[in-house]
């Protein structure tokens, strides 16, 4: 009898060949035969809920295994009580009942109330017991009963089967932290549901927005509070409630537009893959869930259930299977081979007790310490459904898997692993040649909502044929159009333009707490894409999430060059001004008429006009008013005079005049030099830091763009003196656009410089030859794509798009019609045509480098 029977335990409950009618007559003779072989009866109890067929289904088909089936000596006796809600109360003395038929071990119950009582017979009376529910105040009962009896080693009779508090909260923090979640919402059912997500919390970046928190009412109608979220932008959402309740709980979040594309669900109930999701229709919403059952063993052990079914009329989805039912088979598994261990090395004597003496069992202890202390992976039944099975000192389980899954058309597929035993990190399942050909899939045909801002060379609108108004995307041209050409015809998908109203990059008010521009129609949904010269900065990373650079640029200044204008026919007067040649050409002719009337009166100037005459009627003076300017204006110009001043008055007069024109040649001369000496000079500012050092040629920048952001947050003295400088100056320095900028700058001739990105810098320059970029760059940052944060449309459409750095920021088209021209009016093409060709590969060349970029579902490898 004993070799037919290990026989029947190696072939019948793992062949999959068809039953001939020989052996379908073993099958029904062998259990009787078994079932007189079996010569110990160990009764147990168990307390289940009265409207859990399942939970009874397992026990009587595990325990008919055992009894007809197992390679075992025992018959397993369920005592088995149906608790009802009005009957918490007597729980206690049917527990006592049983326990006077002598019980070794009891299973249950899941209601809190009548677990107490349980927990409390268990620990009085030493006799073991297994709970399958989440049970927050496990780890504080059993350290409080282990306190009261000091004297033994190992004080443990309770043992919870479902994962500790803690450790299952670690589980979703990691899943948390690993999606880089910084920012979300928890919506909970009942005060169990933070203790499931308390390590969550704790692991909040205090730096980050505050996580909220939504307690769901009695309900039915949750809608009030589903719109109070959807008001508060939340994205991101743990949601924590019974798995009865969770798909009434979507299908509102989903009527107030909380169940959308950019959002992100993370459901806590380790019961949540026996959803049944089709009610919800087509799910667009990222829904995460995790799974503690290994599928192949939930298999393997229905059908031992099914084996045991006579009448062959047991047919069980292995997706009704829940945890607690799970983890009630698991703790049978785990009583029955542990008890059978034992008595392998000393016999197990279960003996009726009575809840009115303070006899205590026999067995409890011995078969408490040895469960304790062991690690089962493999029982005398198939299984444990799910995983080992390891205990700390308090009875709690610490080591189990967590299977990660993703909802996908209706169906749950496993995307990660998570294991207590390395609870800091998720493994991927799915390889990214996978990703990438399901992103493939998915984003061919769709199109995408692009939204941008008219600055050139980056959007323009483009002329119509006769004046004619053009529309869609044939109404714009420019770089950002080039990108997303690029990017659309790897994935064969489709785009559509639109402006942002306001003409705004993005801003945030602090008072109203609200941002404007291109990040308020992202955060508003009413695009996926933000492509233009938007700068990826810290508080718009906080808002929105961006792509990799695909340009690489930083701040510098545009500053107007010092252009050489032709002489002027009197040039040569500038180094005096009008008065003073005014005042010089009065002295002169003063002096002249006055050294002509001295002349007139000094006899040593009257002269023999005939030197053989010694005494001439007539004598002859040469100081005549021609000769008077001659005389002066030839001291001027620094030649002298063929005739001289004989007398002494005369003489004085014209002394004092050369002393003047002395003294006026040099300042003359001095001025003249410095004058031209300063018409030679190049630029007057080299850097930032000699910008900041002078007062006399202004400088600003955009208003409440990027470039004001940084000087205002900067901490480098040089830039904050240069902040300060701007805000106090007067009239105000600051612009609305790049274009006022650039127009102020071409019209001041030298007196106000702006600063802003150094790839416009360079496309300004290509403009407009009268400009020219001043020093090196002050920062370094890109310009990115932007999109609503967790856009999975967006960033699946962005991971193989890496941009790589530009030196030079436009090429090809929006180059090669950029002309300016030189002082002469001669028209200079600036891009040579071997750029031309070049500028097409280039540009597709830096588009579709392979990056890794954040997926959007709950799991994927992380690059560290």
């Amino acid at each position: 009898m004993k070799c037919l029977f290990i026989f029947s335990w190696n072939f019948i409950p793992y062949s999959n060949v068809k039953y001939s009618s020989g052996l379908f007559l073993l099958l029904v003779v062998l259990p009787v035969i078994t079932a007189a072989y079996k010569t110990k009866q160990i009764n147990v109890a168990f307390f289940i809920d009265e409207d859990e067929p399942l939970d009874e289904l397992a026990i009587k088909s595990s325990a008919n295994f055992i009894n007809y089936y197992a390679a075992t000596q025992y018959f397993l006796n369920p005592l088995i009580y149906k608790i009802k809600r009005n009957e918490i109360s007597e729980v206690g003395n049917i527990a006592c009942g049983m326990l006077e038929k002598g019980v070794a071990a009891i299973f249950g119950p899941e209601q809190a109330e009548a677990n107490e009582i349980i927990q409390s017979v268990s620990l009085i009376l030493e006799i073991p017991q297994f709970q399958t529910f989440w049970n927050p105040n496990f780890a504080t009962f059993s350290d409080l009963a282990k306190s009261d009896k000091p004297m033994r080693t190992h004080e443990v009779f309770n043992f919870n089967l479902y994962p500790s508090p803690k450790t299952l909260s670690r589980a979703f923090e990691t899943l948390v932290r690993e999606n880089d979640w910084k920012s979300y919402t928890i919506i909970y059912e009942s005060d169990d549901g933070l203790v499931r997500v308390q390590e969550v919390l704790k692991a909040q970046n205090p730096n980050n927005p505050p996580v909220m928190y939504r307690k769901l009412g009695p309900g039915p109608d949750h809608r009030p509070i589903l719109k109070e979220i959807v008001a508060s932008g939340a994205l991101q959402i743990v949601l924590d409630c019974d798995v009865e309740h969770t798909v009434d709980i979507l299908l509102q979040a989903k009527e107030v537009k909380l169940f959308e594309e950019y959002h992100t669900y993370l459901l806590t109930s380790l019961d949540a893959y026996t959803i049944d999701f089709s009610s919800l229709g087509e799910i667009k919403t990222n829904v995460s869930i995790v799974r503690m059952l290994e599928p192949k063993m939930v298999d393997k052990v229905i059908s031992n259930w099914e084996l045991v079914d006579m009448e062959k009329r047991l047919k069980i989805p292995s997706k009704q299977i829940k945890v607690k039912t799970a983890l009630l088979y698991d703790a049978l598994n785990l009583f029955i081979t542990s008890y059978s261990e034992l008595e392998q090395t000393e016999e197990l004597l279960v003996k009726p007790l009575s809840c009115d003496t303070t006899e205590i069992s026999t067995h409890g202890y011995r078969l408490a310490a040895f469960i304790a202390l062991s690690n089962m992976s493999r029982g005398m039944l198939a299984g444990p459904m799910s995983g080992p099975l390891v205990f700390n000192s308090l009875g709690q389980r610490i080591s189990f898997k967590l299977e990660v899954m993703e909802l996908k058309n209706q169906r749950l597929r496993v995307t990660g692993t998570w294991d207590s035993n390395n609870p800091d990190v998720i493994h991927s399942t799915i390889t990214s040649e996978d990703r990438e050909k399901e992103m493939y899939r998915q984003l061919k045909g769709r199109t995408f909502r692009v939204v941008s801002r008219i600055y050139p060379p980056y959007l323009s609108r483009k002329a119509g044929v006769d004046g004619s108004v053009m529309s869609g995307n044939n109404a714009f041209e420019g770089y950002a159009m080039d990108l997303m050409d690029g990017i659309c015809k790897l994935y064969e998908c489709n785009y559509a333009f639109e402006l942002v109203p306001d003409n705004n990059y993005g801003k945030y008010d602090p008072k109203t707490k609200e941002w404007n521009g291109l990040i308020r129609h992202l955060l508003d949904r009413k695009a996926d894409l933000a492509i233009c010269d938007l700068t990826t900065t810290y508080e718009r990373r906080k808002a929105v999430d961006f792509t990799n650079p695909f340009m690489t640029l930083g701040i510098s200044i545009l500053y107007a060059k010092i252009v050489k204008e032709p002489p002027e026919l009197l040039a040569f007067t500038n180094p005096l001004s009008l008065d003073v040649w005014l005042y010089m050409v009065t002295a002169y002719m003063v002096i002249s008429m006055i050294i002509f009337l001295v002349a007139r009166l000094n006899p040593n100037e009257w002269e023999n006009p005939h030197p053989c005459n010694p005494c001439p009627e007539q004598l002859e003076n040469v100081w005549n008013i021609r000769n008077c300017y001659w005389l002066t204006l030839g001291s001027i110009m620094q030649q002298g005079c063929d005739i001289l001043p004989k007398g002494i008055s005369t003489r004085m007069v014209t002394g004092m005049w050369w002393f003047f024109t002395l003294i006026m040649i040099s300042c003359y001369t001095a001025n003249l030099a410095a004058f031209l000496t300063q018409e030679r000079m190049g630029p007057t500012i080299k850097s930032a830091e000699d910008l900041a050092a002078q007062t006399k040629i202004k400088y600003g920048c955009v208003k409440d763009g990027a470039t004001a952001a940084f000087f205002r947050d900067t901490n480098v003295t040089t830039y904050h003196k240069m902040w300060v400088s701007m805000e106090t100056a007067e009239p105000s320095v600051f612009e609305t656009t790049n274009d006022d900028g650039v127009k102020r700058v071409i019209s001041s001739k030298g007196s106000y410089a702006f600063l802003m990105e150094s790839s416009s810098i360079e496309y300004e320059i290509e403009k407009h030859c009268e400009l020219v970029q001043v020093g090196n760059r002050l920062d370094t940052k890109g310009y990115g794509i932007a999109m609503p944060t967790k856009g999975e449309k967006g960033q699946r459409l962005s991971q193989r798009a890496k941009f790589g750095p530009r030196r030079r920021g436009f090429r090809g088209s929006h180059r090669r019609h950029v002309h300016c021209h030189d002082h002469l009016g001669l028209r200079i093409p600036l891009a040579r045509e071997k750029n031309r060709s070049q500028s097409t590969s280039e540009t597709q060349g830096s588009i579709f480098e392979r990056v890794e970029v954040r997926y959007g579902h709950m799991v994927q490898t992380k690059t560290r």
